[in-house]
């Protein structure tokens, strides 16, 4: 009954979260993290134990992987990165046929998430409104431009004025011309979804983000506001999606219009604040799918005006020799 996080980075406070839901359930299960640099990784060292896994784009990635869960009795894998989600999909029945269950949506799914043009057509399909996309040839200042396949706020502008374009914007093919949305006009929300194997939606948690650093929320608002209901409303039931999904919103300060921005289906960088709040989506996840239990509605279970300071903490590795 051991858990797998890969990727796992800087992620402390997500193995931190399992750990302590693990051993409530089940005391001597361990929770094991996996990296490509682990000894440089702060999680892994929190870890009960954790390994170093392959490239992503080696040919035996997979084999390795099964491999290294039969040895240590891991029956669950959590991702946490974008880039490795679409290669445990498509081997998610591969996995299972090894007695090993993974947290992870759909191929289809995932391939949506991906593409910032695709996932808008689905927010419209859902009744969601997007921010208009702009011909290259005809647009309205200001923009914000960002790549279709983009994560963690890398090479996005927001253009002011004509002056800050440059030939680099009109060449990329990948480069979405975007209608602002002022930060001055609008508050920004990252909403944590649970669904259950049913895909159901069972959880929504919104998150305010008040300041961000390298893409990742350092100070943020737990807050039940008219998300929840707008979401619910229109993400209630989402083929092929399971677990932690992170959506993310744009609701207008005064007239609460809400636009939808993008979806990210694995756990987000600020998922800690909503765990904290008491939304527990590890205790879940365990539940659900080690003992098979049926996951109530759990829209109401969290504190509202929570707020979260994240800050800088060290871990220390005794004896290291590089």
């Amino acid at each position: 009954m051991n858990i797998l996080i890969t990727s796992v980075g800087r992620r402390v406070s997500l193995v931190r979260g399992f750990q302590k839901e693990l051993k409530k359930l089940f005391p001597n299960s361990k929770v094991i993290a996996s990296d490509s640099v682990p000894e440089l990784s702060a999680a892994c060292h929190v870890a009960d134990s954790f390994f170093k896994v392959l490239k992503l784009n080696d040919p035996n990635y997979i084999d390795f992987l099964i491999k290294k869960c039969i040895e240590q009795n891991i029956s669950l894998v959590i991702p946490t990165i974008d880039t490795e989600l679409l290669i445990l999909a498509k081997s998610k029945k591969l996995l299972e046929s090894n007695g090993i269950k993974t947290v992870i949506s759909s191929e289809d799914f995932i391939l949506k998430c991906r593409n910032k043009r695709i996932i808008h057509e689905f927010f419209k399909s859902r009744d969601i409104n997007v921010a208009r996309e702009y011909s290259k040839k005809d647009y309205k200042l200001p923009l914000f431009i960002k790549p279709e396949d983009g994560s963690r706020s890398v090479d996005t502008y927001k253009i002011l004025k004509k002056e800050d374009l440059i030939d680099y914007h009109f060449s990329n093919d990948k480069f979405m011309f975007l209608e602002y949305l002022n930060h001055d006009e609008f508050d920004e929300y990252t909403c944590d979804l649970y669904y259950n194997q049913e895909h159901n939606l069972k959880c929504v948690v919104p998150r305010k983000r008040i300041e961000v650093r390298d893409g990742e929320v350092y100070k943020a608002l737990a807050v039940k506001n008219e998300l929840i209901t707008y979401i619910k409303s229109r993400l209630d039931f989402v083929e092929g999606v399971v677990g932690c999904l992170t959506a993310q919103f744009f609701m207008h300060k005064t007239n609460g219009k809400i636009y939808g921005i993008e979806i990210n289906p694995r756990f987000g960088g600020g998922y800690p604040l909503s765990y904290l709040a008491g939304a527990n989506f590890q205790k879940w996840l365990i539940e659900e799918y080690f003992n098979n239990a049926e996951i109530e509605d759990n829209f109401d279970c969290w504190e509202s005006d929570l707020l979260m300071i994240r800050y800088d903490d060290e871990i220390l590795v005794h004896g290291y020799k590089s």
